[in-house]
């Protein structure tokens, strides 16, 4: 705090005094769905001269991180200063409530004095947040030139939708980059349908960057450019499959660039220079915050990202961290961790492949054909690995292998770099408070009416124990045995913040038993001692009637691939049942359909039942997001016939 008033003194709050300070103007430019696939990143099959323009007279960032590699949850983070995990947000078109008295950038910014503005995209994942509530306006006709007072301070974003992923792969379009020339990455099938959506991009970029240039035109055409602040950056990796949706460095890294005009040089960064290329490590739970330090205003105490520049510039930090939860209908969850140059992955879903049916997502021709490709047995190793199974953890070096193919988490040479990035990760999702060790339907059904980070913020919340149960239950898939059983069997009855006695156990650190046993069987059923096999589905057995439809459906999935004849019927019809519970169960119709999607003619012979009677939107359905019962109906509708 000592800081903040310092700096504060040189640089005060807006006051509507008579002679009010003078600051800086903000604008930033955003692109969505792509990487650093720009000339001024090194890349020559790149067209972007207005970016390319832009980065010799700003300060270019090597490792800039969206923290999620998806639009909702990236923004969510954005919007909010703070991690989406801490806030429950992490999943694709979730809708979390948020916790009383948080605030958002813009509202601080508007606070001190500032007209802010959208143009136009929002998509956050907050319930019943009002755009008027946070903007000045939030619309396609936003602009700085729409401000009460040409004297106001702005902040302006320009966001450009025509490098999304729904614009690589829409026809009719000619060709401008030639697709012969296309840089494929080694983890993708070299085929024409690949090359063709590869160029497509880059051609879709090119058209970002001639929309990136026209507004800093009508910049510098306001006289505005001396006294604004810049920043470019993509909102995630490339729309392409293992990009987007993925926390590979290939789904997180985005290009930035931040142009700071030489009135406000006092402002810039300490390395900032133009044309320059700094190695400090950023991602976007830091851009809020920066803003609010650029404005002269205070960083509100819920937020955890540091400013990188302006009067609170804060220390650079060792690592970025990214997240995936449920992407759209398919369920998953991954956290990643970089010191700049090495990606640590830890996967505690490793039993389910990279690449799931997403419908959006298979509407792209390089989806299909590689998965055609891959069913038809016509790939490599290295393009099969995405639609197979995952290690627990992996590690790769960007230096030598950019692509990130080589695994280098079981080479002895590694050890110290897997120990250290997996701690660094393990660490941050205590400190951070990461909800996400729940699953989205438990962590809705515990929370209640009160907002997520509130119930995870509380002392009595089992943080510690809840990321340790994780982790330890991630570790069956790599090894499974009579005291890893114990170890599981132990959160099962594992009284609520770890105190003993208790009459009820932790509802999460019971799904997290179940859920490691389930890996163990999976991963090692074949090499169990009958009695280490017989327990382990004797647990499973045990908590099929778990108060939790979380710790039912994970015993439910494990029973009907381990179980003896009459507790496979009995899990395929919990499964059934976990498809039209009450209506506050949205999301565990989600979880229970994605594992029905894998086992459909099994739970249909058990049960005699079909899906035909699900509604593709039941009642309790969010508003947003609330579609993906249906997408799941319809996949396992399809597959069946």
């Amino acid at each position: 705090m000592m800081l903040f008033s310092c700096c504060a003194a040189l640089l005060p709050l807006h006051s509507f005094a008579a002679d009010p300070p003078v600051r800086p103007n903000i604008l930033w430019l955003t692109s969505e769905d792509n990487g650093p696939q720009l000339g001024c990143y090194g890349d020559e099959y790149a067209d972007t001269p207005n970016l390319d323009a832009l980065a010799e007279r700003s300060l270019r960032y090597r490792m800039c991180w969206s923290n999620a590699p998806v639009c909702a949850p990236a923004r969510t983070t954005l919007i909010s200063g703070m991690y989406a995990t801490s806030l429950g947000g992490e999943n694709m078109r979730s809708a979390v409530t948020l916790p009383p008295g948080m605030e958002l950038y813009p509202n601080v910014l508007r606070k001190a004095g500032y007209y802010c503005t959208n143009n136009s995209k929002t998509d956050y994942n907050f319930e019943g947040l009002k755009t008027k509530d946070v903007w000045d306006d939030s619309s396609k006709q936003a602009h700085w030139r729409n401000r009460p007072d040409s004297k106001q301070p702005f902040f302006a974003i320009f966001n450009y939708t025509i490098s999304h992923e729904s614009k690589i792969r829409n026809k009719p379009h000619t060709l401008v980059h030639d697709p012969a020339k296309a840089p494929v990455p080694s983890y993708q099938p070299d085929v024409p349908e690949v090359r063709r959506d590869w160029a497509q991009y880059y051609d879709r970029l090119t058209e970002m960057d001639a929309m990136a240039g026209k507004t800093l035109r009508q910049l510098e055409a306001d006289g505005l450019a001396d006294s604004t602040i810049v920043f470019y950056y993509g909102d995630h990796g490339s729309g392409m499959p293992r990009s987007k949706r993925w926390p590979f460095n290939s789904g997180l890294q985005v290009p930035f660039l931040l142009h700071v005009p030489d009135s406000f040089k006092s402002l810039a960064p300490s390395d900032y220079l133009p044309g320059g290329l700094s190695e400090r490590l950023v991602s976007f739970v830091d851009m809020g915050p920066t803003a609010i330090s650029l404005a002269g205003a205070e960083v509100p105490a819920n937020m955890q990202g540091t400013p990188f520049c302006g009067p609170l510039d804060g220390e650079a930090k060792e690592y970025l961290f990214g997240y995936r939860g449920r992407m759209d209908e398919r369920l998953d969850m991954v956290r990643s961790c970089t010191d700049g140059r090495f990606v640590y992955l830890r996967h505690f879903y490793p039993d389910r492949p990279y690449l799931k049916h997403i419908s959006f997502m298979f509407e792209t021709p390089t989806t299909r054909i590689w998965k055609e490709m891959f069913d038809e047995g016509l790939l490599n190793e290295i393009q099969a690995k995405v639609w197979q199974t995952k290690p627990e953890e992996e590690l790769f070096d960007l230096q030598s292998d950019p692509d990130e193919v080589v695994n280098l988490a079981t080479d002895p040479k590694h050890s110290e770099k897997l120990s250290e990035l997996s701690g660094a990760l393990k660490q941050w999702m205590i400190d951070t408070r990461d909800i996400g060790v729940l699953t989205e339907a438990e962590m809705h059904r515990r929370s209640g009416k009160q907002a997520p980070r509130t119930m995870a913020a509380m002392d009595s919340f089992p943080m510690n124990e809840l990321v340790d149960a994780a982790w330890n239950a991630s570790d069956c898939w790599r090894a499974f045995d009579e005291p890893a059983l114990a170890k599981m069997s132990a959160l099962t009855g594992q009284a609520v913040g770890g105190q003993a006695g208790s009459k009820q156990p932790d509802s999460g650190l019971q799904f997290w038993g179940c859920r490691g046993i389930h890996l163990g069987l999976q991963s090692h059923a074949g090499v169990l001692e009958e009695p280490v096999l017989n327990a382990a589905i004797a647990e499973l057995q045990d908590h099929l009637g778990a108060e939790s439809p979380s710790v039912r459906l994970v015993c439910a999935e494990a029973l009907l691939q381990f179980g003896n004849a009459d507790q496979q019927t009995a899990a395929a019809k919990e499964l059934m049942r976990l498809v039209q519970l009450p209506e506050d169960a949205y999301y565990i119709a989600i979880a229970a359909l994605n594992v029905i999607d894998q086992n459909d003619s099994q739970v249909r012979l058990l049960t005699g039942q079909s899906l035909a009677d699900v509604p593709k939107k039941p009642a309790g359905a969010p508003s947003r997001g609330g579609d993906y019962v249906g997408r799941l109906l319809e996949s396992i509708g399809e597959r069946s016939e």
